[in-house]
């Protein structure tokens, strides 16, 4: 079995044919799919998925690029909804910082990382990391609180992965690792340990390559994927299933519960 340790199922562009993609899934082997929210008005479509679907689970946060979107009263929000749904929500996400777009407001975009990092150490849940241009400012407030996790999409130093790693957290890889001309991804995922690697889709966004920069990526891609791991490590493609569903299960133990046959309740 495969976890897709990120995707975006909830998003517009599944809306005429999400079944069907959560169907196509399960079929490749995709056992379970962790869907994060990204701000406050789609904590209620993500749990409708969870709650729909057995084979999904939820993430629930306030995502960086969102924060103008968001109010401080959002927090709490977001407090009561991981108190009433403490033992279904996997991790506090997708939470991060993102310095990539120039001028945007990086003191708000602190102030909403902070206070859920809070969170996720009061209820003892993992986090679900987004870090664009801002990995050194993300492992100093993840060492300050002292939480574990998955950095998803990662693409930064070699030295910085292995800071993560030193925290206790996994990192992520997808689609953006099947592209040849991506070295300093595709190395990373050739020499980190196994065991800190897990894997991961983002669709729709991230298409692997196969698919173009401008396909929809779904969660039955990662599949092959995963191949693409096996073939820039040189190892079966079975210890790496094996291996990165461990991992996942490992740093999200409220998956646990999922680890059954999935069913679409209709």
């Amino acid at each position: 079995m495969l976890i897709d340790t990120h995707c975006h199922l909830d998003a517009p562009e599944f809306d005429h044919d999400r079944a069907a993609v959560a169907q196509a899934a399960w079929a490749a082997g995709v056992g379970i799919i962790v869907v994060p929210a990204v701000f406050r008005r789609n904590f209620s479509s993500v749990q409708a998925l969870a709650a729909q679907y057995q084979g999904c689970a939820m993430a629930l946060g306030i995502h960086p690029l969102f924060v103008d979107q968001s109010q401080p009263q959002d927090v709490a929000i977001l407090a009561e909804e991981i108190q009433r749904c403490r033992h279904e929500i996997v991790a506090v996400g997708e939470i991060g910082l993102d310095f990539f777009i120039e001028h945007y407001d990086r003191e708000r975009q602190e102030f909403f990382f902070i206070e859920q990092l809070k969170l996720a150490r009061e209820y003892d849940l993992p986090v679900l990391l987004h870090v664009r241009r801002s990995v050194d400012q993300v492992l100093k407030q993840v060492r300050r609180f002292k939480v574990r996790g998955i950095a998803h999409a990662f693409n930064g130093s070699l030295q910085q992965a292995q800071e993560f790693i030193k925290l206790g957290f996994k990192l992520g890889f997808g689609g953006a690792m099947t592209y040849e001309r991506a070295l300093k991804i595709r190395h990373l995922a050739k020499v980190l340990p196994l065991e800190s690697i897990v894997l991961e889709t983002d669709a729709p966004d991230i298409p692997p390559s196969w698919l173009g920069h401008q396909g929809r990526n779904q969660p039955d891609q990662l599949v092959r994927i995963a191949e693409v791991l096996a073939e820039i490590r040189q190892e079966p493609v079975e210890s790496i299933i094996h291996s990165t569903t461990k991992n996942a299960l490992d740093i999200l133990p409220n998956l646990a519960r999922l680890c059954t046959s999935p069913q679409v309740i209709l």
